[in-house]
């Protein structure tokens, strides 16, 4: 760690300091207080979207018992085909913002599977839709968890670190000059009492 400078020059460079982590702080404040609103709001959209597919699955349990019949295959009736997913900038945190998901019901004999499958297969569409959902919101959620313990780390920094230290390096500074500028006067009259002593003699 670099040894502080008692000087006029450290002084000026410290205040210039100073007043830049005050010119930021603010910004970064805000910043995290953004952050940590579009984290609540994720994590509304989270519960809301677990909720959905805890009512899905109940709703399935209740209306189509008939799932539990291994006699009747299901699998590969519902396939996700396509994930169109977009990103949102903010305070430069990246998140994904889901857009559509595209899920595709395999074409199935009506003859061959009894006609509760129709059933099955739109909550099943459904259920996958949520599923990915769900996904996408616990990523959105970790992601703004991140970025607000990034910028907390960083507002703390400034106003629990930089800015007190400037402001400890100012007061030593001016107390050295200070100190400096009264021993300069003593010197200066004691020599000037010692001219006069002299000139007497």
């Amino acid at each position: 760690m670099a040894k502080l400078q008692l000087s006029k020059s450290a002084l000026s460079k410290e205040r210039a300091d100073l007043k830049t982590y005050k010119q930021f702080l603010p910004s970064l404040d805000l910043k995290r207080q953004e952050l940590m609103g579009q984290k609540a709001k994720a994590k509304k959209a989270l519960a809301a979207t677990k909720l959905g597919l805890e009512k899905l699955s109940r709703t399935m349990a209740e209306e189509i018992p008939m799932l539990s019949n291994d006699k009747v295959d299901l699998n590969g009736l519902v396939t996700v085909k396509e994930v169109d997913l977009e990103h949102q900038n903010i305070m430069g945190a990246h998140l994904p913002v889901l857009k559509t998901v595209s899920v595709e019901i395999t074409p199935y004999s009506f003859l061959a599977k009894p006609q509760w499958v129709d059933g099955v297969a739109a909550k099943l569409k459904n259920l996958l839709t949520l599923q990915i959902q769900l996904q996408v919101d616990e990523q959105r959620l970790e992601l703004l968890n991140v970025a607000v313990m990034t910028i907390t780390q960083r507002v703390n920094l400034f106003d629990k670190v930089l800015i007190p230290k400037a402001q400890k390096n100012i007061k030593k500074i001016k107390i050295y000059l200070s100190d400096l500028e009264c021993a300069a006067v003593v010197s200066a009259k004691l020599a000037k009492s010692k001219r006069l002593r002299e000139n007497q003699l």
